[in-house]
């Protein structure tokens, strides 16, 4: 064989891996990764508050310790679709402090309206103190008031579908 069929040869299987690892390493690789430059940007995801040792499986069952738990169920405003919709539970607690709030966690609260269940967007501080600022996942825009911590009814910790 002669070298110039050599370097043919060597030269198609160098052209061959560099497009072979430039489709690799466009896969994902794990199915909750999205490639980059691809998808929406990370959004903020409710505070983590129940570990891995609080969940229990037992044969058909499951056990979640939760420190004063309350089951709460939905209206259906479609406002929290698709997390949240009128068949869904929740189990929620109270959240002790403002401390307690993170941005990303679903929060109901109070509003001369009635109770609002949304995620809370953004947390800061004023001349009357504390606040959030509340956005349902599937509004288009925040919810119209700053809300503080005494308007604050519960946190969700797990959701049921």
């Amino acid at each position: 064989m002669s070298t110039k069929k050599h370097l043919m040869i060597l030269l198609n299987v160098f052209i061959l891996g560099v497009l072979t690892h430039s489709l690799l390493a466009s896969i994902p690789t794990s199915p909750l990764q999205k490639p980059e430059g691809t998808g929406r940007p990370e959004q903020a995801s409710p505070h983590d508050r129940i570990s891995l040792d609080d969940i229990r499986l037992h044969g058909n069952s499951v056990t979640i310790t939760i420190d004063n738990p309350i089951l709460a169920g939905f209206v259906n405003t479609n406002s929290m679709d698709p997390v949240l919709d009128y068949e869904a539970n929740a189990i929620e607690i109270r959240p002790g402090s403002p401390e307690d709030i993170h941005v990303g966690d679903i929060v109901s609260y109070e509003t001369k309206q009635g109770t609002i269940i949304h995620r809370v967007i953004k947390i800061g501080h004023d001349d009357e103190g504390w606040f959030a600022v509340f956005q349902g996942d599937n509004n288009d825009r925040p919810d119209p008031e700053k809300v503080r911590f005494d308007q604050i009814q519960r946190l969700v910790v797990a959701v049921i579908y």
